[in-house]
């Protein structure tokens, strides 16, 4: 088989959308002919008198794509995407991507939780202790973050919600 015989190299991007633009980069995806994936989860806002039931993106800001590397640039052709960033293992993002879609498919109720391991640097977002910063203790049991007392080599162990923890860079 000779290179021009070969089937065009496709890589799959992570692709880093505008805000509130992912299904409408992958609608672009789609008219474009490039294998996506968007995934949707059902959400529920309650207003004064009224329930609202919509669908929004499971990753916010994200859309993954499957793109040929000749047709790149046909990804940026709306300003939809802010970057793409390519996979770099592509066997271990695939069986992931395949969780996240059996995941999806399930029904079962799920919800975005950031990856906290141990001494992971993190800030808390609400509460009364909002703004503070600490290190994850325990990740089986992320509630619990130590904040350090540098000058008498001490920390404080405080319990608080995993919802309220953002991961710091």
């Amino acid at each position: 088989m000779t290179t021009a015989d070969s089937p065009p190299e496709q890589s799959w991007l992570v692709c880093h959308t505008r805000p509130r633009c992912e299904k409408k980069f992958a609608a672009l995806m789609t008219a474009e002919g490039f294998t996506h994936y968007l995934p949707l989860v059902q959400s529920v806002r309650r207003y004064r008198q009224q329930t609202k039931r919509f669908t929004k993106p499971l990753f916010p800001g994200y859309v993954f794509a499957q793109v040929p590397a000749e047709r790149k640039a046909r990804i940026y052709q709306q300003e939809l995407i802010a970057r793409a960033i390519p996979v770099a293992d592509e066997a271990v993002f695939l069986r992931q991507l395949d969780e996240v879609k059996a995941i999806v498919a399930s029904g079962f109720e799920l919800s975005l939780m950031p990856l906290l391991t141990k001494g992971r640097r993190v800030k808390i977002s609400g509460g009364p202790l909002h703004g503070l910063e600490g290190y994850v203790d325990n990740p089986a049991n992320p509630a619990g973050i130590v904040i350090s007392v540098d000058v008498l080599q001490q920390g404080l162990h405080v319990k608080v919600p995993a919802a309220n923890l953002t991961p710091l860079p």
